[in-house]
């Protein structure tokens, strides 16, 4: 088979993988609702399970990065899927809160392949088509909208214990598929020059730390808005979970299909005027979403007269489809920033910003569940995302607009020198 046969093949069947590992990491965020009623949990014990594979899938990018470049990532990749197997497996005998926190825990594994992933992928390729391999690669964080389509049919056909059982036998023929079809070349093994210690020197750097603030949001927003979503439609709006998950994919789709498509707008505009325009754009959508259902009754002349202000369903569900494009696009600028700003130390640079995305995945729903705990307003969840995109703003603001444009000739100047 020829090199760019090869190159194909793989980049297919990473892609699958990805994808099944992707829709494995959102698991809870469905089953988690029938989990919730049978163990009676409030919101933040259930924001907490559905975030608990999160914290592992976040927390092992770095080493999963580091034995890719050493081992490569064919056998990697395989290893890291097959050990998810049992404990997906196993989800399905949890009878305990705790059972599932740490089940959870293994789970989350999963969420490490797109550190494995990425470098495998890229190095198939030459480095004028490496954006979009990576971009086509990264599309696999569609997994979050395939769970939603898969997991509410299983829970209506047969109980939600039947889907860990399901997952973990795709999960299984996806890793043979993958292992069949995919190619290692020894060329690609380099000895790891990425350390812990130079991920945390790299903290140092303020513009890490406004990088790592941006993804928070448009990566760990988007992974904490596919895990919530679907009990919010039951919740707010009072759908049964198949219709939930169909409207809460909406957002998880665009969120995760559109990343290549915002790698180009970020190559032709510049990674600065994308992802200064995905944060207005988020902070319109989420100012809406925001506002609580209310009702409120004035005096007029002829007596009392009541009044309802709040989104209807459609409304709440074409926003949330716009605030999934716009954070497909940032997630791919935010990784053009890193490129364009450290050539020369990518890898360090983005397992510490792809590490602080995942943290935001994993924090945001427990901070969700607290604040529904505390005020009772289901939507203070778009009210808390709405303040972290304003500290982000400024943050930008201050940092970049005052001393650069954002429209015309000389945002595109940016984009050509970047």
């Amino acid at each position: 088979m020829s090199r760019k046969s090869q190159a194909l093949s793989v980049l297919i069947v990473s892609t699958l993988a990805f994808t099944v590992c992707f829709m494995v990491w959102m698991m809870f965020g469905v089953i988690g609702i029938p989990i919730k009623k049978a163990l009676h949990l409030n919101a933040t014990e259930f924001g907490l399970l559905a975030a608990m594979p999160v914290l592992t899938g976040s927390l092992v990018r770095v080493p999963l990065g580091m034995w890719t470049d050493k081992f490569g990532g064919r056998i990697v990749m395989f290893a890291l899927m097959l050990l998810c197997v049992v404990p997906i497996y196993l989800i399905s005998h949890a009878t305990l809160y705790w059972h599932y926190l740490a089940l959870g825990l293994f789970v989350g594994l999963a969420g490490g392949s797109f550190s494995v992933g990425t470098p495998y992928v890229a190095r198939w390729f030459p480095k004028n088509r490496q954006g979009f391999a990576m971009g086509v690669y990264g599309a696999g964080n569609s997994g979050a909208a395939v769970n939603k389509f898969v997991a509410p049919a299983l829970v209506v056909a047969f109980g939600w214990a039947v889907v860990p059982q399901v997952y973990a036998v795709v999960m299984l023929a996806a890793a043979l598929l993958f292992w069949f079809f995919s190619y290692q070349d020894p060329a690609h093994r380099v000895d790891s020059k990425i350390t812990w210690r130079e991920q945390l020197a790299a903290l140092k750097d303020p513009k890490v730390w406004k990088l790592c603030q941006f993804y928070s949001i448009v990566f760990g927003g988007y992974v904490a808005m596919s895990l919530w979503m679907v009990q919010y439609y039951v919740g707010e709006y009072g759908f049964d979970i198949r219709a939930a998950a169909l409207l809460a994919a909406c957002f998880s789709l665009p969120g995760g299909v559109l990343r290549a498509a915002g790698g180009w707008l970020s190559d032709k505009y510049g990674a600065h005027s994308v992802t200064w325009w995905v944060l207005w754009v988020s902070w319109i959508c989420l100012f809406l979403l925001s506002y609580p259902q209310t009702s409120f009754t004035i005096l007029t002349a002829n007596g009392e007269k009541t009044f309802h202000v709040g989104l209807n369903v459609w409304a709440f569900t074409a926003l949330m489809f716009v605030l999934g494009i716009a954070w497909a696009f940032g997630k791919a600028s935010v990784f053009k920033y890193i490129a364009d700003d450290y050539p020369a130390n990518i890898g360090v640079i983005s397992g510490v910003v792809g590490l602080a995305g995942g943290l935001g995945g994993f924090v945001l729903p427990i901070l969700f569940g607290v604040l529904m705990d505390l005020t009772g307003i289901r939507s203070s969840a778009f009210m808390l995302l709405y303040g972290v995109v304003w500290v982000s703003l400024i943050w930008m603001y201050f940092t970049e607009v005052r001393r650069a444009a954002v429209v015309g000739d000389q945002a595109k100047d940016l984009g050509l020198q970047g």
